[in-house]
């Protein structure tokens, strides 16, 4: 896609978490083509760095579960740049197993690294943006925040991806009119190492493309041009937006 003449990044200071692969490394590389200076975090410190040499960006390792590891990171990018202008919070797992065999540890697995560390990131970037004046976060969220997905077994996923929503609506009414815009997006079914469990499951796939209006699973890709957008200067009256991006899967 080419993105850049509608959304110029140039001169910005973009940090992308869960970066190395997925919808992360393809909103990394949109926002990178945009002209933006691209951070990646990640906990994978093999992927992370090929990640980021494939787009001459910067890595930065931490396990976004740790505040004291997100404090740091903040700390160290602004450090290095004197700005941070765009957050994408996208780090994030799925756990397929029914309520009543889900253990605690996979449980608080779940919200630790989809909710708590989407908070810790956006209130460590959000320090150095208010004090700025200015910046855009977004938070991946999921359809699932929405909607009960069938037939996966899912209620961690789904319970903290509603959390995102409702975290970033919360912000973006503090936030506003300290120039600080907070936005969400809710990916359906994209081709990712996520989905591969679901798509490897025959009868989940073809429940979720019969459930889909387009017909088809979406692509990182499709996914990355609404983030371009809303860390873009194009969404400037956007905030506290949940942007589902699904293929209609909502709208039956």
């Amino acid at each position: 896609m080419n993105y850049s003449p509608l959304t110029p990044l140039d001169g910005r200071v973009a940090v992308v978490t869960g970066g190395a692969r997925g919808i992360g490394f393809e909103s990394a590389k949109a926002l990178h083509e945009c002209g933006a200076q691209v951070i990646i975090v990640d906990i994978n410190r093999e992927l992370g760095p090929k990640a980021a040499a494939e787009l001459e960006a910067d890595f930065f390792p931490a396990d976004l579960t740790k505040s004291d590891q997100v404090t740091k990171l903040a700390a160290d990018i602004l450090a290095k740049y004197q700005h941070i202008d765009i957050a994408l919070n996208n780090a994030g797992i799925a756990v397929n197993v029914p309520s009543e065999e889900c253990t605690d540890d996979q449980w608080h697995q779940v919200i630790n690294i989809n909710l708590n560390a989407v908070f810790y990131c956006c209130r460590e970037l959000g320090k150095v943006m208010l004090k700025q004046g200015k910046g855009s976060i977004i938070n991946t969220a999921s359809m699932s925040g929405v909607i009960s997905n069938f037939p996966q077994p899912q209620s961690a996923y789904n319970t903290s991806k509603a959390g995102v929503i409702m975290l970033t609506k919360s912000l973006a009414g503090e936030w506003a009119k300290r120039g600080v815009r907070v936005n969400s997006i809710s990916p359906g079914y994209i081709g990712t190492e996520m989905t591969k469990l679901g798509m490897s499951q025959s009868d989940w796939y073809k429940y979720w493309l019969d459930m889909t209006p387009m017909g088809r699973v979406g692509e990182p890709s499709e996914v990355a041009a609404v983030v371009v957008f809303l860390a873009s200067d194009a969404s400037s009256f956007f905030t506290g937006s949940n942007l589902i991006v699904d293929g209609g899967y909502t709208a039956w």
